[in-house]
C-alpha cells in the first residue's frame, strides 16, 4: 500500500477510484452518496445514485464495480453511522478480490472513514495494510 497526497480525481483517467459509501438507499431507491468522494461522483457521473441504489438493494452493504472506473467502498451502515472497521477491513478484503480477479493495476482509495467519518488514520491503516498492496494508493487531501 503506497500514500500520497492530492486530488483523487486527477487519477481517473488511469486508475480505478474508490468511493467510500454506506449501505443506505432513499425511497425512490436510490444511494445516499451525500458527502467526500461519493457526493464528487454523483456528480461526475449520471444515475451513479440509482445504480449503486439497485446494487445495495440486490447484493447488500458491499463493494461493487460501477463501471466508469468507479468502486465502492462500503465504510458503514448508514450515512449517520460511525464508521465500522469491520465494514473498511471487509470492503478492504473486497476491494482486493475484484482487483485480482479484473486484474487492475492502479487503485486509488481516500483514507476510508477518516474524513467526515472522523477516524484516525492510524486506527484505519491497519485494516488496508493486510490486504493492500503496491497497486493500492491511498491518498488524503
Amino acid at each position: 500500500m503506497l500514500e500520497t497526497v492530492g486530488n483523487i480525481w486527477d487519477y481517473a483517467a488511469t486508475s480505478i477510484i474508490a468511493i467510500t459509501t454506506n449501505g443506505s438507499v432513499t425511497r425512490d431507491g436510490r444511494a445516499i452518496l451525500g458527502r467526500g468522494v461519493a457526493r464528487q461522483a454523483a456528480s461526475r457521473q449520471a444515475g451513479l445514485a440509482e445504480k449503486l441504489g439497485r446494487l445495495l438493494i440486490e447484493s447488500g452493504n458491499h463493494v461493487f464495480y460501477l463501471g466508469n472506473g468507479i468502486v465502492t467502498f462500503p465504510v458503514e451502515d448508514t450515512p449517520w453511522s460511525i464508521p465500522d472497521l469491520q465494514i473498511i477491513s471487509r470492503s478492504a478484503m473486497e476491494l482486493r478480490l475484484l482487483a485480482d480477479l479484473f486484474r487492475w493495476k492502479k487503485i486509488i482509495v481516500p483514507r476510508p472513514g477518516c474524513g467526515g467519518g472522523g477516524l484516525a488514520w492510524k486506527e484505519v491503516s491497519p485494516h488496508l495494510e493486510t490486504c493492500f498492496d503496491n497497486r493500492f494508493l491511498v491518498i488524503t487531501q
